[in-house]
């Protein structure tokens, strides 16, 4: 199986629409062994959600920018495993007053907020499991990411944390390259889970991609997500890091769509 004997950690779980869960299951149905987090007022959902699962996972709670919370995720797993083959960060955040239009009119502090969770995270999840991944030997971290290589209708300091992450992702795979840890971000095309619902004006996401993406992207599906993450987990791709990969259809190669006749 692909990742038999792994020992992951995924974040950010939440409902089974989410692409952590998806990732979570493929997982375990390839033969890891998977911790899973949850925050917040959505513990009680990744509590639930994990139920669903092939086999119930153990979830710590983790609010990635609470220094406490990190360090106990991390004697968690050194107690648990004693090393992490690799981990999937799926977190981010940005306040209302960042999204939705309010480009213009964002404090400071909600821009600082979105680039923090969301990006900066990155750095922090890594540099906590980096001794756990020296100890398994080295690994492969991957990331969820959108790609803001355009700005997009409603989705204002979100994209700029977006095009953060994907940065973020290129300077932590020069940086742990030498430990033999894989950094890369898989960078999705839109689906409709409760993160993404949360976007104002997130239908017409789903309209463009009707438009433009070649092959048929539906936004139900976190499947093709998970699935391309499982590969980067896997010992599959052991000369790959620093790359954003896409898994959107073809969305991002296409510089207009095609109309019927």
């Amino acid at each position: 199986m692909l990742l038999e004997g792994k020992r992951l950690l995924v974040t950010g779980v939440l409902t089974d629409d989410s692409i952590a869960w998806h990732v979570a299951r493929i997982a375990q149905e390839e033969g890891a062994e998977i911790v899973v987090t949850g925050f917040g007022r959505g513990l009680r959902l990744t509590e639930r959600s994990v139920q669903r699962l092939p086999r119930p996972a153990p979830v710590v709670e983790l609010d990635i920018n609470d220094p406490e919370h990190v360090e106990r995720l991390v004697d968690d797993l050194r107690t648990r495993w004693g090393a992490v083959d690799g981990a999937l960060h799926a977190i981010a955040f940005a306040p209302a007053d960042a999204l939705g239009g309010n480009f213009l009119s964002t404090p400071p502090d909600s821009a600082a907020t979105a680039f923090i969770t969301s990006a900066f995270s990155f750095k922090t999840l890594a540099v906590a499991l980096l001794p756990l991944l020296e100890a398994a030997g080295g690994g492969s971290l991957v990331t969820l990411d959108f790609d803001n290589s355009q700005a997009w209708p409603a989705y204002d300091w979100m994209g700029v944390a977006k095009s953060a992450l994907e940065s973020v992702t290129r300077y932590l795979a020069r940086d742990l390259g030498p430990s033999k840890v894989r950094v890369n971000a898989v960078s999705a095309g839109p689906l409709a889970t409760v993160a993404a619902k949360s976007i104002p004006g997130f239908s017409r996401f789903d309209e463009v991609w009707k438009e433009r993406a070649p092959l048929s992207w539906d936004t139900s599906d976190p499947d093709p997500v998970a699935r391309m993450v499982a590969v980067l987990l896997s010992d599959w791709a052991p000369m790959t890091t620093g790359e954003i990969i896409h898994v959107d259809g073809g969305f991002h190669a296409i510089a207009a769509g095609v109309t019927p006749d």
